[in-house]
């Protein structure tokens, strides 16, 4: 695992963690759960036997990288845009040596990462060839999900000025979650109610290092304070996302849970509905973090052409 800050055209850093072996035969971006950071990988053993390298970064405000202005409003697809600037300047160097895994890369979206990965591969196709999206919700006036008080408030938000939107739902945050997150000198895990983790993932949570993976990409998530979180709700729930899902072009893997409480069977068929080469795998067991448990099921979408090794005999 290693670390990077890459510099935007904007003056802004972009915070980057780079997964698995540099020289893979192929790329696959990770674009991170809201609260999330770049410091995850499902399932590094499978990452490396599948030969992928896995290159995740973190959204405006979370771990290292440098928050928009105050006076700026959140953008998924400004988020989108960050994440294209790194690829480009990326295939431009590896291109000097020869080295083509960029030309296209696989993207994988969790949650809210998915509206990132799916802007990425409507406004910037060239770069794009397959998608992933786990559990993203889809707008709410098209699938009459339930409003709850969150995203009621994050919407009256959208009248205030930029600065004054983002420091209050800081501050909506904090209060909600705020006395259940440890502080930065004790050992204490970060509650992973925050990714919806209910007793249906006990099986992934006792597989070998998922609980530490996850703990560190939350920890790391919230190396800013509020700052990320704070941006991503507002960036879904108050902005217009600055993409069309029917621009998607790359072939989409929708999968879902059905029973996922906000983004179930009804959010997976409409973004079946808009997105041209879409297909759903839905499932009827999993839990929150389906993409540790399905993650050798996405690799194998997002990165196709990719010869995976015979298993070793003893």
């Amino acid at each position: 695992m290693t670390s990077l800050d890459f510099p935007l055209a904007d003056g802004r850093r972009l915070g980057l963690t780079l997964h698995g072996e540099p020289f893979a035969k192929r790329v696959v971006v990770l674009c991170h759960p809201a609260p999330g950071s770049s410091m995850f990988d499902p399932d590094p053993a499978m990452s490396v036997y599948r030969d992928v390298h896995l290159v995740a970064a973190d959204r405006p405000g979370y771990g290292i990288s440098t928050p928009r202005p105050s006076d700026q409003w959140p953008s998924i697809r400004g988020d989108a845009d960050d994440v294209a600037e790194y690829i480009r300047a990326t295939r431009e160097a590896v291109h000097e040596l020869g080295i083509t895994a960029m030309d296209h890369v696989g993207v994988v979206g969790w949650g809210t990462g998915g509206l990132v990965a799916l802007a990425l591969a409507a406004n910037h196709p060239d770069l794009v060839d397959r998608v992933a999206v786990i559990g993203t919700p889809a707008p709410l006036e098209h699938v009459h999900g339930e409003r709850n008080e969150l995203t009621e408030r994050s919407q009256k938000l959208a009248s205030l000025p930029a600065a004054k939107a983002r420091a209050a739902m800081a501050g909506l945050l904090a209060e909600r979650w705020g006395p259940g997150l440890p502080s930065d000198n004790t050992d204490i895990s970060v509650p992973l109610d925050l990714l919806g983790v209910t007793a249906a993932d006990h099986d992934v949570l006792e597989k070998p290092g998922v609980r530490q993976r996850l703990d560190r990409m939350l920890r790391n998530a919230f190396a800013q304070g509020w700052e990320g979180w704070a941006s991503d709700q507002l960036a879904v729930l108050a902005q217009p996302w600055g993409f069309e899902p029917s621009a998607v072009k790359a072939k989409t893997l929708l999968v879902y849970r059905t029973s996922d409480p906000e983004a179930g069977s009804r959010h997976a068929r409409w973004y079946q509905q808009e997105i041209p080469n879409a297909h759903i795998e839905m499932g009827s067991e999993d839990g929150a973090l389906m993409l540790v448990s399905r993650w050798e099921r996405i690799l194998a979408h997002v990165a196709p052409n990719v010869p995976v090794p015979a298993p070793t005999r003893a």
